[in-house]
C-alpha cells in the first residue's frame, strides 16, 4: 500500500509530464473509445508514436486537473510558487481544451496534419458482428443469391420476411432485403441470421468527436475537407456571386467576364444585320461560312437514293366484276 508521500510524488511526476506534453503539442483529436479492443489501441498508439504523435488513454480527471493548474499563473504564497515561477509560461490557447475532457475519451496529440492522423485511425478499424440490442452503425442488407444453408433453416428467413427458394439442396435468396436500419437496435432474429451467414456488418474504430487546433475547436467533419472540396465550394460561391451581379446590374469581378461576353454577342449580332463589322466578328463569320459550305458540299456529294416504288396493280373491271354475278350471258 502506497503512503501519502508516495502518492503525492507520483501525482507531481504525472503533472510534470502533462505540463511537458501540452507545451510540446498544439493540435489534438479527442476520440471515443467504445467497443475498441486493447489490441487496436496498442497498434494505433505504436503507429502514432512512430510519427512523433502521442495517444493518452484514461486518467482524464487527472489530466484535466493538471492542465488547469498548468494554465493558472503562479501566485506568491502557493506552496510551489518558487519552482513554478521560474519555468511557467502562458498557454492560453489550451483553455478551450479543458472543456472537452468529458466522458470516455482518448486524446491524440500531434503537430502534424490532423487528416493524416485520421487516416491512421481508419487503418486500425476492425470488423464486428451485429450484437443483440446494439445500435446499428449503418443499414444492413441481405443480398440475393445462394446462402449455403440447408433447407431446414428457412425459418430464419421467414421470420424476417426474406423471399427464398430451394436450389440445389440449399437456400437461395431471391430478392435483396434490408433487415437492419441505421440508429435502430439490432434484434435477435437479425443477429442470428447474420451470424449464420457469417456476415460482420459493422466496423469499430476510434471515433473522432472533436478537433482541436491551436486553440480552436471544430467538429469531426472538418477532417473530410480536401483541396478538391474547397475548389468546388469556391466555384459554387463564385457562380452565385456572378448570377446575383448579373441580375442586379452591379458589376463584380465574378460577373465581368460574363458581361463582356454578353456585349460581344450583341455586337456580333449587329454585324450580321448591318454593314458594320470588326476584326473578331469577321473571324467568326468566316468560320460560320466555311462550316456552312462544308455541309453543303457533303450534302451534294451524297448519292440520290430513291426508294423503289411498288407497281400498282392493274384494275380489272371486266372479269372480276362479271364473276360476281356469274358468267356473261344475255340469257335471262
Amino acid at each position: 500500500m502506497q503512503s501519502g508521500t508516495e502518492r503525492k510524488a507520483r501525482k507531481t511526476k504525472f503533472f510534470e509530464r502533462v505540463y511537458n506534453i501540452f507545451d510540446k503539442y498544439k493540435r489534438a483529436l479527442l476520440v471515443q473509445c467504445d467497443n475498441i479492443s486493447a489490441r487496436q489501441i496498442h497498434d494505433c498508439r505504436k503507429e502514432l508514436r512512430a510519427g512523433n504523435s502521442l495517444m493518452l488513454m484514461g486518467k482524464n480527471t487527472l489530466i484535466k486537473a493538471a492542465l488547469q493548474k498548468r494554465l493558472t499563473k503562479p501566485i506568491r504564497g502557493d506552496p510551489d510558487f518558487e519552482g513554478r515561477s521560474k519555468t511557467w509560461t502562458p498557454i492560453d490557447y489550451m483553455e478551450p481544451f479543458v472543456k472537452l475532457l468529458k466522458g470516455n475519451l482518448g486524446i491524440i496529440l500531434t503537430n502534424h496534419d490532423l487528416a493524416d492522423i485520421k487516416e491512421i485511425i481508419d487503418r486500425h478499424a476492425r470488423e464486428a458482428p451485429a450484437k443483440v440490442g446494439a445500435i446499428a452503425q449503418c443499414d444492413v442488407w441481405i443480398r440475393a443469391g445462394p446462402t449455403g444453408l440447408e433447407p431446414r433453416q428457412t425459418l430464419f428467413f421467414q421470420n424476417l420476411g426474406i423471399p427464398t427458394k430451394i436450389s440445389r439442396t440449399q437456400i437461395e435468396i431471391t430478392t435483396d432485403k434490408q433487415i437492419i436500419f441505421e440508429e435502430e437496435k439490432v434484434g435477435s432474429n437479425e443477429a442470428a441470421l447474420l451470424q449464420k451467414l457469417n456476415i460482420n456488418p459493422f466496423s469499430y474504430k476510434l471515433k473522432v468527436v472533436n478537433v482541436f487546433d491551436n486553440g480552436k475547436v471544430y467538429g469531426p467533419e472538418v477532417l473530410n475537407i480536401t483541396p478538391e472540396t474547397i475548389v468546388e465550394s469556391y466555384k459554387k460561391v463564385i457562380s452565385n456571386v456572378a448570377c446575383l451581379s448579373l441580375e442586379t446590374g452591379i458589376p463584380t469581378k465574378a460577373s465581368a467576364s460574363h458581361s463582356i461576353m454578353r456585349v460581344f454577342k450583341n455586337l456580333l449580332a449587329v454585324t450580321f444585320e448591318s454593314d458594320y463589322t470588326f476584326k473578331q466578328a469577321d473571324i467568326i463569320k468566316d468560320a460560320a461560312v466555311a462550316v456552312s459550305a462544308s455541309h453543303k458540299k457533303s450534302a451534294d456529294e451524297e448519292p440520290d437514293i430513291q426508294e423503289p416504288q411498288e407497281e400498282e396493280a392493274e384494275e380489272d373491271f371486266g372479269g372480276g366484276a362479271a364473276n360476281l354475278f356469274g358468267d356473261d350471258s344475255d340469257d335471262y
